[in-house]
């Protein structure tokens, strides 16, 4: 978990409250970074975005820069080199997570799961989601479910294209991955009144929102969970995650009802149950319920989210370059011909517009800085020693932009990937949106099939136009707390159905 800047008058509170300052490494070759005050660190120099203020401290620290919060050093890494030191050749030594803020003072097992350190328990759980639940094969055998949301996502869209008004695509691509994420996990379709749906994505965001805020308790030991008492974080945390922990519940107790495991097609739930029924062994720990629904929230907060804003961003961009849009609209339209939908069996046939997900992924990883990683033994970078206990931070924003790698690296230009091997599969440390080593996405693929599909299909089936009045799109990224980063405003475009010739 990441933090956001905190209020003034916490960080003064800290300083009445904490009597000692932090501890001192000795004449360690550490790695340079900006100077520290006592007890706070570094936290008052994170104003605004936090990758883009590490970006800025980076410039002058360098790609390895040691920073400390509160009480936790932070190694922030923002070179491809630096991050393939870590993300590879170190890759043992520092995949562990360190673990969710507050939640051993917090009534729920599963958080302490969805967070769980690197050991035989998080290596089985990781093997059951590569070979069980992301395989290959179960990804193919959910195609007729994107196949389904996608088509019901287009014809929402041709209901205002025949009157050529604005729609809001931020809430289509939320509903779209959220309706997908839910037949996929659960079996069953997001059927649900407008309140409802809008409940179920305040409960996102606001899951979202506390994984990417700052809890005292996680920087500053003794004294950190009485400031998130009194800040109200931990009450807020304990009705989020109480919220959560009773809708992944009901889908549990719903999946067990008489008839209802006999299905020929396995949603995930139905997949963990089996496992749990068979007496599956995680390590040394037996399969629970609070090991599935450890499994759900990790799903749901990586998977809502993470397809939704690259398919916001991605449009967005498309829509600001006239240009880029029509070539691969053209591309699409060639290869789907005079058919209704574009297929997924089309998608190995469009090179240009994967390379335009690819720009799209360089310039707006749905996740700046990845998850942060906890050192587990010594290292060295660059000649600087890393210690256990350690948080790294890498900042793939930063990566995505860095001249050294991109030409012209703000310019949105899918062309640069033509002839590159370059990929985002965790191989190639200057595209990382996903992650790399043991704590890359194991359900990469599943997402980005969807992307390819939903993305394809837009720009098959319509052309799209700003609304009337507007000269741009604003491409301010939203300043709230939150894993994942989307646009500040919302993307509104006109759509005008496309009608093959």
């Amino acid at each position: 978990m990441f933090l956001y800047p905190i209020p003034l008058w916490v960080l003064l509170l800290l300083l009445l409250l904490l009597p000692l300052l932090l501890p001192k490494r000795g004449n360690k070759h550490l790695p340079p970074g900006p100077p520290k005050l006592p007890i706070i660190g570094n936290l008052h120099q994170l104003a605004g975005l936090p990758h883009r203020s590490l970006w800025q401290l980076s410039k002058k620290y360098g790609p390895v820069m040691l920073l400390h919060f509160g009480g936790v050093p932070a190694v922030v890494i923002s070179s491809a080199e630096a991050a393939e030191e870590v993300l590879k050749n170190h890759d043992l030594s520092c995949c562990s997570r360190p673990s969710l803020v507050g939640a051993r003072r917090l009534s729920y097992n599963y958080l302490d799961l969805a967070f769980s350190p690197y050991g035989d328990y998080w290596r089985e759980i990781r093997k059951i989601c590569v070979h069980e639940l992301f395989s290959i094969k179960r990804v193919q055998s959910f195609q007729f479910i994107r196949d389904e949301e996608v088509a019901a996502l287009i014809d929402s869209i041709s209901q205002s294209s025949s009157a050529a008004t604005p729609v809001d695509l931020t809430e289509k691509f939320f509903s779209l991955t959220a309706n997908i994420t839910f037949r996929l996990a659960f079996g069953t379709s997001f059927e649900a009144t407008d309140l409802e749906k809008d409940r179920f994505k305040n409960l996102l965001d606001d899951v979202e929102a506390l994984l990417g805020s700052f809890s005292a308790n996680e920087y500053f030991q003794h004294v950190g969970w009485i400031i998130d008492r009194f800040t109200g974080y931990y009450a807020k945390t304990e009705n989020v995650f109480h919220k959560l922990d009773t809708f992944f519940q009901q889908i549990i107790d719903d999946h067990l009802k008489p008839g209802k495991m006999d299905k020929e097609l396995e949603d995930i739930v139905d997949v963990l149950l089996r496992l749990e029924r068979e007496q599956t062994e995680v390590g040394s720990v037996q399969l629970t319920k609070d090991h599935i629904k450890a499994v759900l929230m990790d799903l749901f907060v990586a998977g809502v989210y993470t397809g939704a804003v690259t398919l916001i961003w991605a449009m967005a961009e498309l829509a600001r370059n006239p240009e880029i849009m029509k070539n691969a609209q053209e591309e699409v339209r060639n290869v789907a011909g005079n058919r209704e939908r574009v297929a997924e069996s089309d998608i190995d046939d469009l090179h240009y517009l994967k390379m335009v997900i690819k720009e799209t992924l360089r310039l707006h990883p749905p996740a700046p800085l990845l998850l942060p990683r906890e050192v587990i033994s010594n290292f060295k970078i660059n000649g600087c020693d890393i210690y256990p206990k350690s948080l790294i931070h890498v900042n793939v924003w930063a990566i995505g932009r860095d001249p050294n790698y991109w030409k012209d690296p703000e310019d949105f230009f899918p062309e640069r990937f033509i002839d590159s091997f370059i990929d985002f599969k965790g191989q190639h440390f200057e595209l990382l949106p996903f992650g790399a080593g043991r704590r890359g996405c194991p359900a990469l693929h599943m997402g980005t099939v969807l992307i390819e599909l939903a993305l394809a299909n837009l720009l098959y089936c319509f052309d799209w136009k700003l609304p009337n009045g507007v000269q741009d799109i604003n491409m301010e990224e939203q300043a709230r707390p939150s894993l994942t980063i989307s646009k500040m405003e919302p993307l509104k475009l006109v759509p005008v159905r496309y009608l093959a010739q």
